[in-house]
């Protein structure tokens, strides 16, 4: 399995990193992607990767876009170059705690999208109650882009507009087994494992039954496991379905080396 949504470079995970990556590795999870949330988050997510042998990606969250560099692509081009940096972002639209200006997040946005065009880079995207603002500056610039909508939580008429119209695919997580989640299990009923890649956001969403602990990369199994009892698959099928199109949206297997192949077994001692 591959989670391709985690930040386990957060401070969450200071105190047992190491035993937090040998519990994912131990429950079949052989790679993670560490994403970026601002310009040192994004460095540190990096420095997290090299050390343990992970990816990871380099964005500004819209929460943050009010504090975004100037120069987006300047900032982000000691990131961007490493072979360890898979992705931009994760970037979007947060309609729904307005963290930083409406028309910031947009403009912030568009300058995602336009660097990872340049740099044939996919989007790790994060889309909160901004649908319609979302889709809209999708149609503008996007051009034929590739990237994910982290955390999907929308409903089957989003899931198909996302899939149909820009040929994103969905990231998977916890929220799935959640209680009030039924129009995401309807949504993903219907698209099946093909449009979509496994995740957990960890240390967020943690999925059942670990809700409300922290989150954490060994949990996509749960959420692996509940995928394939909803769309009666087996759960191999579910876990080699996901992971081919993790591989391929990411370049994961191109990048691999001996080095960066999956994280060690055994890692160096310290936090990142």
């Amino acid at each position: 399995m591959i989670d391709t949504h985690a930040h386990v470079h957060d401070k969450a995970f200071d105190d047992d990193r190491e035993a937090m990556l040998e519990r994912a590795r131990s429950h079949g999870i052989t790679q993670i992607i560490s994403v970026g949330c601002d310009l040192s988050d994004s460095v540190r997510a990096l420095e997290c990767a090299l050390r343990y042998h992970l990816f990871a990606s380099a964005g500004i969250h819209p929460h943050e876009a009010k504090t975004a560099p100037p120069m987006l692509e300047a900032a982000l081009a000691p990131l961007l170059d490493d072979a360890h940096t898979v992705a931009v972002g994760e970037c979007g639209l947060d309609y729904y705690y307005d963290h930083s200006p409406r028309e910031v997040q947009q403009r912030v946005l568009r300058e995602h999208i336009a660097l990872a065009k340049a740099r044939t880079l996919p989007l790790i995207f994060h889309q909160r109650d901004a649908f319609e603002d979302f889709t809209a500056i999708l149609r503008e610039e996007l051009g034929g882009a590739r990237g994910v909508v982290h955390c999907f939580t929308g409903d089957t008429h989003q899931a198909r507009v996302l899939i149909e119209e820009f040929g994103l695919l969905l990231g998977i997580g916890g929220v799935l087994t959640f209680k009030n989640a039924q129009p995401l299990r309807d949504a993903v009923r219907t698209v099946g494992a093909t449009h979509c890649i496994l995740e957990t956001d960890a240390p967020y969403l943690a999925p059942v039954p670990h809700r409300g602990t922290r989150n954490e990369p060994a949990f996509v199994a749960h959420t692996a496991a509940y995928f394939a009892q909803l769309c009666a698959l087996s759960r191999e099928e579910v876990v080699s379905v996901t992971s081919r199109n993790a591989a391929a949206l990411f370049g994961l297997n191109r990048r691999m080396d001996a080095r960066a192949s999956s994280f060690p077994r055994n890692t160096a001692s310290g936090s990142a």
